[in-house]
Formats: C-alpha cells, structure tokens, sequence
C-alpha cells in the first residue's frame, strides 16, 4: 500500500514536472520567435542601438507592443486592423512626443472668430476625394519632429492652390518650420495652423518643397527663399465648433486642416478608424475627402504626415457622424481652411 502511494506520488511529481519544462520551453520558444520577429523588424527599418542596455529595452517594448497589437486583432471585432509598424519600440509618450506637435494657445488668447464662407451651402456630394480631382500631393513625413501643424496646414494651402490655379505645387514645411514664429509656434516643439497661416499672409507666400526641402529639424531662417513664393492665399477661415455637417461643407470645397487626438492612431493599418480616444487635441492633419464604407459606416478621408508605410499608404478613414458634437476623437472641435 505504501509502495503504490510512493509511486504515485512520484507518477504525479513527474507529471508536474513534465508540465513545467513543456511550459518552460514553450516560454522560451515563443521569446526566442519574438527576439527573431524584433531582428528582423530592425532590419527592415534600418533601426540599430547605441548598445546591448538599450536593445533590451526596445525588445522589451517592442514585446509588448506586438503582444497588444495581437490581441486586438485576433478578437476580430473591430471594424479596423492594427499592424506592427516604424514605431513599434517606442512608449506611447515618446510617439507623442516626436509624432504629433499640435499645440493650442488658452481660448481667450487666440484671435476673434473669422467668418465662414461655406454655411450657406446646401448640395454637397455624398462623398468625394480631393486626390481624384489632383488636389493632394503626395504622403510626407515629419520625421522626429513635432510640427504636424506645418503639415496640415501646407497640405489644405496645396489643395487651394490647385482648386483655383489648376497647379499642384508641393510647398515647403522648412519655411513654416524655420520662419513661422509667430503666436506660440515652435518648430519642432508645436504650433498651430492658424499662425502658419498668418505667417503666410504676412510674407506674402509660400515657397515650394523644391527650393526650400524638408529637414525634420528647426533650422535658421532662409529669407532669400522666404522671398519667393510659389503660390499665395488671401485669409483664413475657422470651421464653426463642434460641428460636423459645417465641417462637411468645407470639405466639400477644398482640403481642411483640423487639430485631432491621435493616441489611439499610432498602429492603424486601414479599415474606418472607430477606436476609444479622447478629446484631448495633440496632432494635426488635413481632411481631404469622405465617404461611405462597404457596410455603410461613414468616415472621414485623412491625409496624415507619418509617412506612405503607416495607415492605408499614409491615409486614414475615421468614422464620421458620431453622437459626440466634437466628432471623433475631437475631429470637429478646430477646423480651418486658407482662402485664396
């Protein structure tokens, strides 16, 4: 009776035993895969490390970033799709930090309302591209630099000027970057789109990306480029608050630049965006169309400025017509136009 209680007491250690190591192999399996997947993300995006202290780190992070992307994706009820990216070793804060740059001036210190050219306007189509009518130019990319202010603002002025000139002229982010100043603009540090446009009034102009290139850093001033303008605007409009069928008028007339909280956007791979985010304002982009999808969600048509490698090639659809007043993820809450 004793030998028959030993062995099975010994039967069941082993069995424990063998679960353990089945499940220890498993582990380090399954860290060694992530390890290959992390080599070969670096390679892909030519990422390298100052040393082995801060490789584990970014495995660390790049570890848990996948993990949630994952799981995201495998519970298969979303009507978007996540996908490891460029910024898969980063911390949501150091995204932020390097990605976005929208930054408000307090209410009370910001000019007086301007007037909106678009609210009479009743027909408006029931979706458009402004990239089908040749006025988008290409995906950029701001780098590690937090002016996404000068991005959006260029891209709605590179619209305008190709609605009235029938030119599309790609113009200089660097001007905006080195000599908009004004207001609380920062270079890389943020700003705003309403003092880019200011800043383009008062110089007479915008150049283009050709003679003024893009560096991803806030450089010196080039006043003899800032003298030669590629194309001009007149004015600025605001889009009226909270208000989205306002903000479908104009953005059926020219490209809008509207201020957005972007912390749910970091890993979109396509799909319409209809994630949890706030109203916290932190990036910029430019609206460039709307639609309707396949199984009738309305969304949005986003030019960002994270590169063609992120999103539906640099684009983004998010869900339009929200209960929210401010639209999705705050879509709605600053919106402004130039007029040319």
């Amino acid at each position: 009776m004793a030998l028959t209680l030993n062995t099975n007491i010994i039967i069941s250690l082993l069995m424990v035993l063998s679960i353990w190591a089945s499940l220890a192999m498993s582990r380090t399996l399954y860290e060694a895969s992530i390890a290959e997947r992390h080599e070969q993300w670096m390679a892909r995006h030519g990422r390298t490390y100052e040393d082995q202290a801060e490789k584990e780190k970014r495995f660390k992070i790049f570890k848990q970033n996948l993990e949630f992307i994952e799981k995201f994706n495998n519970a298969g009820n979303q009507t978007y799709k996540l996908s490891i990216n460029q910024f898969a070793d980063l911390t949501d804060d150091e995204f932020l930090a390097s990605r976005t740059g929208y930054k408000p001036v307090p209410s009370q210190s910001r000019t007086a309302t301007t007037s909106f050219g678009y609210e009479n306007l009743t027909e408006v189509p029931t979706s458009l591209d402004w990239r089908e009518k040749d006025a988008v130019t290409q995906v950029k990319d701001q780098g590690n630099c937090g002016c996404c202010w000068a991005f959006s603002a260029v891209a709605a002025m590179e619209g305008i000027t190709q609605i009235k000139t029938g030119k599309l002229i790609s113009l200089s982010e660097q001007q905006l970057l080195d000599c908009s100043t004004n207001g609380n603009n920062q270079g890389c540090n943020g700003g705003m789109m309403e003092n880019a446009y200011n800043y383009i009034i008062n110089n007479q102009g915008l150049t283009s990306e050709t003679n003024y290139p893009y560096q991803a850093t806030e450089g010196t001033c080039d006043t003899q480029q800032e003298t030669a303008p590629a194309a001009q605007i007149q004015s600025y409009e605001k889009v009226p608050s909270n208000n989205e069928e306002a903000l479908l008028q104009a953005v059926a007339k020219q490209p809008v630049s509207v201020a957005i909280d972007s912390s749910g956007f970091r890993y979109y791979n396509g799909g319409v965006f209809d994630g949890n985010c706030g109203t916290n304002l932190n990036h910029a982009v430019t609206i460039i169309g709307y639609g309707t999808a396949d199984d009738g969600t309305k969304y949005w048509l986003i030019k960002n400025s994270w590169g063609q490698t992120w999103g539906e090639n640099g684009y983004m659809r998010i869900k339009r017509d929200v209960e929210a007043v401010e639209g999705l993820c705050g879509l709605a809450k600053d919106a402004s136009y130039p007029v040319a």
